[in-house]
């Protein structure tokens, strides 16, 4: 198991951040069950793949296989950072990469289901537990002595017979303790931790402010009619929502956790695509108990002053600095590059859906809510011309290679195409 590994989930969980806090793991919460071999965490799942057993798994597994893992994992690293033994491969990166696999098993997990199929007990556990896993990946990252191993393996890694792989491990870990403040002096470690301490705390707030924020934002409807468009199915469900909202009579449309809601692309009544694009997009600031706005703000200061503490000029610098772009300026040149095929493609893009507008006599400028509506109009015209004409050969650069793809409809040698349908297909 990478011991890198509960770093990464916890960073995907409490939204791309980078944490730690001042002390090490604290002990569970006070009730929480006591770990036992009974718990499904215990030991490696027996299915496919060690798929987890969720017909074993309980809100109640989670927390003390987290604190047991964490527990664990530091007994195993203190074990590697007081070996006396010379660093070697083996006893230093080999025993790293293979700690912590209870709290593996059981993070990796718990992480899923927080981000699929959360509750109140997983929020509470998560809250709990994310300054708590900074904590234990901090007492991990700026233990001088395992460090100090790490790095005589890394500055001796050509003479040591490693193979490509083996090599590029050494470089990752060493990357990683420095990239974790493995190099500050003990004052600016300080620093660090409690900028990372007050991170992990907003960076959790943000989530579960987020998440309110998106069950708030849902649009009530009361007129059946005004969801014209949608299917039986999503009618219904739309009214089951309503329904365990207390909002007899009523329809819901819930947000999904993306600024374009499906439901957009179905609507017929403008007004309540509208309505369901605003409640999307300004869903966590409207100033109530679920605006992120000062948390976000906040957190890129901190960020900015991570950064800074681990010798990087802005948080762009630091999180492209092991990536392919490697630079703040080579990732914008990227980005600056793709602007005019890209503008250049949207306004096409929005041009057909004007004429689709106008074909329709809506009478009204193409808006930001229309936009789903009117391409899946578009897409729906394109499917209706191939039904007219089933052998097609696409006359636009971005459908150009289909046109080389021989047909398999008997005694038809190859594909051409109408112009309007290839644009059609193309958007």
């Amino acid at each position: 198991m990478p011991m890198r590994l509960p770093k990464r989930c916890l960073a995907l969980a409490l939204g791309a951040t980078l944490l730690g806090c001042d002390r090490a793991s604290a002990p569970a919460t006070a009730g929480a069950a006591p770990f036992s071999s009974s718990n499904p965490f215990a030991s490696a799942s027996p299915l496919l793949y060690q798929a987890p057993p969720f017909d074993r798994i309980h809100d109640a597994d989670y927390q003390p296989a987290v604190e047991e893992g964490m527990r664990r994992q530091l007994a195993e690293v203190e074990g590697v950072a007081s070996d006396t033994a010379a660093p070697s491969f083996d006893n230093t990166i080999v025993a790293l990469e293979r700690s912590g696999a209870l709290l593996t098993r059981a993070f990796k997990v718990f992480i899923a289901m927080t981000q699929a199929n959360t509750d109140d007990t997983l929020q509470r556990i998560q809250t709990e537990e994310a300054p708590r896993l900074a904590a234990h990946l901090d007492a991990i990252h700026l233990n001088d002595s395992l460090f100090r191993r790490v790095r005589s393996v890394y500055e001796r890694r050509a003479d040591l017979g490693l193979d490509s792989v083996q090599t590029f491990l050494v470089e990752r870990y060493y990357r990683d303790f420095v990239r974790a403040g493995a190099l500050l002096a003990e004052p600016d470690k300080a620093r660090l931790r409690a900028l990372n301490q007050e991170e992990s705390k907003l960076a959790t707030d943000f989530q579960n402010r987020l998440l309110a924020a998106t069950k708030a934002g849902a649009v009530v409807v009361g007129d059946k009619n005004e969801l014209a468009g949608l299917s039986d199915a999503d009618i219904a469900a739309a009214a089951e929502a309503a329904r365990q909202r207390k909002l007899d009579g009523k329809w819901v449309l819930p947000l999904q956790n993306t600024t374009q809601q499906p439901a957009q692309a179905s609507l017929k009544n403008r007004a309540v695509r509208q309505r369901l694009f605003i409640a999307s997009t300004t869903r966590a600031e409207r100033g109530d108990s679920n605006d992120t706005r000062q948390i976000v703000k906040r957190l890129a200061q901190l960020r900015a002053q991570r950064a800074q503490l681990l010798g990087y000029p802005s948080l762009a610098a630091y999180v492209l600095d092991d990536q392919m772009a490697k630079t703040p300026d080579a990732a914008i040149k990227l980005l600056s590059d793709l602007v005019p095929a890209a503008t250049a493609q949207a306004r096409r893009e929005a041009e057909k859906l004007q004429a689709m507008i106008n074909k329709q006599r809506g009478g009204f400028k193409l808006a930001p809510w229309d936009w789903q509506y009117y391409a899946e109009q578009v897409r729906a015209e394109g499917r209706r011309l191939l039904r007219r004409e089933p052998a097609v050969r696409l006359d636009v650069q971005t459908a150009d290679g289909f046109a080389r793809i021989p047909s398999r409809r008997p005694g038809v040698r190859g594909v051409r195409c109408r112009r309007d349908v290839a644009r059609a297909l193309v958007l």
